[in-house]
């Protein structure tokens, strides 16, 4: 039996929809997308940069909850409601992810499940040897995870679209 470990991070569709923020399962650790929703409300509405900098932090709130981080993330999948948008996400990226280099993928939807959202972010990380300290299944409150300023893209102007 594969030990298993999740996290909640008490988001309103947790509940509703019935799935965990993250799951640990062997030496891997699935976080579901994370969005740029704040204590139930869509935060940084119409910036697509910063949303995506907010996916990232929740899904490293997430990996520290079982004792992970983004150091350990292995892959990575952005949904975008505009691609043509895609360099703002892709700096967020870059910046979160740079000495990590995982294999992404980033993909435009037609929507996402608030018309406020502009990106959802997925990851998996890895950890030799398993973040699981427990047998069976167990439940961990979010943790503090990574700091905002971290990996904020500091030029309020964005991305230089001429690349």
């Amino acid at each position: 039996m594969t030990r298993r470990r999740k996290v909640f991070s008490g988001g309103p569709f947790e509940e509703i929809v019935g799935y965990s923020r993250a799951v640990a399962a062997g030496d891997f650790i699935f976080v579901s997308g994370c969005t740029s929703i704040v204590d139930g409300e869509v935060a940084h509405v119409g910036d697509m940069t910063r949303q995506a900098e907010q996916a990232i932090l929740i899904a490293g709130q997430a990996l520290a909850g079982l004792g992970a981080s983004l150091a350990d993330v292995v892959q990575t999948r952005m949904y975008v409601t505009d691609i043509t948008r895609w360099r703002e996400v892709a700096e967020a990226h870059r910046l979160a992810f740079a000495d990590v280099v995982p294999a992404a993928s980033m993909v435009q939807v037609a929507a996402l499940i608030d018309p406020r959202l502009l990106v959802e972010v997925e990851v998996v990380a890895h950890r030799a040897g398993g973040p699981n300290a427990d047998e069976g299944d167990a439940e961990e409150p979010g943790a503090a995870g990574p700091r905002p300023d971290e990996f904020r893209i500091d030029d309020e102007s964005g991305v230089d679209e001429s690349a």
